[in-house]
Order: C-alpha cells, then structure tokens, then sequence
C-alpha cells in the first residue's frame, strides 16, 4: 500500500528526505500523518523518523540550508523548516526507564525498536519517502478496521505514560468502530490502572480531555469511561448519558458545551479564567427561564446556542421553535433603558440596582417591553 497527497509531495519534505538519504540514512515519515493519510483525513503534521543521530539531522539539514530548532534534543527530536513546512525529525528510540509520566531514552538505528516503544498499532505506521507504507507490528489492519490497540501489552505501555489511559479513549472516539465495540484487553487494563492518572499534571490531563471532548461523537467513549471508573477519577459527578442527545442536535461540535453538560466537579482540571467563567455561566443559564432571545442578548449567540443544545438533551425536551432566529434577534437588540434614563434621581449604587432591576424586567418580557413599560 502507498500513499498520496500534497503534504508528500511537498518539494520541502522531498529535499529533506533527499538530503538525509544522501548521506545513507534512512528518513521515514512516521504516526499521525502517516494514519491520516491511510484514513483519508487530513494531514496537519509531519513527524519523521531516521536511524541519524540528531546532531547529525541538524548538521546535514543546516548545510543544506534549512532552519532547523532543537525542540526536544535531548529525546532525539529536532524541527526543521523546509520549504516553509514544519517536520519534527525523531531519531529512532528504544526507552531505557520509564515512570509513568516521561521516559529515558537511548538512540536506536532499528525501526522495531522505534516502533515497540509507541502506544498504539496505528500509530506504529512508517512511510518510506515514495509513499511505501511499512508496518512492522500488523497495526494496518487495525487502522483498517477502525481498531485502537495497544502496541504490545497494554498494561505495560499504559505504566510507561499513564496519560496513554486517556489517549486510548480519545483515539477510540476519533478513530474508533463504535459498532464493534472498544478494545476489551484495553479498557481492562485501563481501568486496571486508573490510580496512575493521579500522578499526571492537570495540564496533560486537561488539554487531553479537551481533544477527546471535542471529537465528533465523544458519547461511547464516555460511557466506556464512566463504565471503567476512568471518568469519575477526572470529573467526579460527571453523567455522560446526555452527551449522545446534544451530539445529535449539534451542528458542529464545542467542548466547552459537552463539557457544561457532562457536569461534574471540574476543580482537578486546569481551565483558564476565561475558560472557567464560560463554564460557570453556561450552566447557570442552562437552569435559568430566559428566552432564547433572551440568552442572545445576555450571553451572545454562541453561549446562548450552547444553552438551548445543552437545555434540550439534559432535560429531554424538544428544541424551541424558532430559537436560532430569536438569539440572532437577542444579539442584535439593544436595551430601552439607559443610565441617564435614571439620572440625576439615581446615583451611584443605587442607580446600578435599579438598571440591573429593569433589565430583568426587560429579558423577563423576552425583550418586548418597552422604554414606557419600564419606566411607569
């Protein structure tokens, strides 16, 4: 099997593989471009692997002229910009130690070496320059299959990285076969494991649950978490039954929304301000009796869209006819009532007071009322 697309062909990428290559080492691209790329999906990064040592990558790539940072050498990783495209060029590793959250490495000029040491089958795929694919741990029949399976044991590759426990359902929602169910071998081990998630950063952990929240049906890999007592363990009181219904009247989807729904005790994660007062609102609102207009005008159009979503599968109630249009209308209308409607009567506090009274009232008439209605 080979492969195509623009991103090979890149002349940056061939002149990379062509300068690495003329020295005798062997350059292949290697995980996520190489999965997407069998699955049809797009490419957005290139990662590369070579049996050259990284000061070799950084000494051949910069006689021939190209930019090259050292991001993570000291694992064996350098960036180079070729042609104006980003590739992360890897030397081939073996892990020495691992302790659940980073792993001590040692070079290696054997691709099973590199490749027994990823997390999973499908990302344990290499391309050679011309496109070639070469799978030397049968994970193409697994991506084939929509599969997601642990490179090797599970338990093992899961207590290198425990951070791995929530891949493995992130991938299982991106590329996964919801009808043929989640890998059994995996989710055991999985669950087997759980206690390691408490050593992982709330960073790691966050930035992972949002990737995994904002896949296009998160829904059977939150229920396989909740299942396994994976979920409580990141979000305690978390309930992923409503997640199925909002992914089905969504449009297109937004973590912040899922999350807002699954609820649960979201003080282990790492949110910012920002981030943390959406969600706080958001589910405020979703309890709250204002109008679709209403929210247009008090949150904005999209909040207010993520409320209606979230109203509609929490409560198992039908959308409200009309509502995209009566938030577009909300956003787009100004209230009757001004400061200096108020003034010089009102002043200071008081005059704060009374402004937010009246537009209560205003929302509270779903934004009929007007400056006459409120004033006498």
């Amino acid at each position: 099997m080979k492969l195509s697309g623009d991103w090979l062909e890149h002349p940056g990428t061939q002149a990379l593989c062509a300068v690495l290559a003329s020295e005798g080492h062997r350059i292949l691209f290697v995980g996520g471009c190489v999965r997407n790329a069998l699955m049809g999906r797009a490419v957005s990064d290139i990662d590369m692997a070579t049996d050259a040592p990284p000061g070799e990558v950084m000494r051949l790539a910069e006689e021939a002229g190209f930019k090259v940072v050292p991001t993570g050498i000291d694992h064996g990783t350098v960036t180079v910009i070729a042609g104006g495209a980003g590739h992360e060029v890897t030397t081939f590793r073996r892990d020495v130690s691992t302790d659940g959250r980073r792993a001590t490495v040692a070079f290696s000029t054997e691709i099973a070496e590199d490749a027994a040491r990823r997390d999973f089958t499908m990302n344990a795929l290499y391309a050679a320059p011309s496109g070639e694919v070469i799978d030397p741990l049968g994970g193409l029949d697994d991506l084939l299959a929509r599969r997601v399976r642990f490179v090797g044991e599970a338990s093992t590759r899961i207590r290198e990285d425990y951070l791995r426990i929530l891949r493995f359902f992130r991938f299982y929602a991106v590329y996964g076969d919801p009808a043929q169910g989640i890998d059994a071998e995996g989710l055991a081990a999985c669950a087997a494991l759980a206690e390691g998630l408490a050593s992982l950063s709330a960073e790691r952990v966050t930035h992972e649950l949002r990737r995994l929240l904002a896949a296009p049906d998160p829904a059977p890999a939150l229920a396989a978490m909740q299942a396994s007592g994976i979920l409580s363990r990141i979000l305690p009181g978390a309930d992923p039954k409503p997640i199925a219904p909002l992914v089905h009247l969504e449009t297109a989807p937004r973590w912040q929304r899922r999350l807002a729904v699954l609820g649960g005790d979201t003080g282990a994660l790492r949110l910012s301000r920002a981030e943390a007062a959406e969600l706080s609102h958001l589910q405020a609102e979703i309890g709250s009796t204002l109008t679709p207009a209403a929210l247009g005008w008090k949150l904005g159009p999209v909040p207010a869209e993520d409320v209606i979503l979230a109203r509609a599968a929490l409560f198992e109630q039908p959308l409200p006819p009309g509502w995209a249009a009566e938030i577009a209308r909300g956003a787009a209308a100004q209230c009757p009532i001004a400061a200096a409607d108020l003034m010089p009567a009102l002043q200071g506090a008081a005059l704060g007071e009374r402004l937010r009274a009246l537009e209560s009232r205003w929302l509270a008439s779903d934004l009929t009322a007007t400056k006459g209605d409120l004033l006498s």
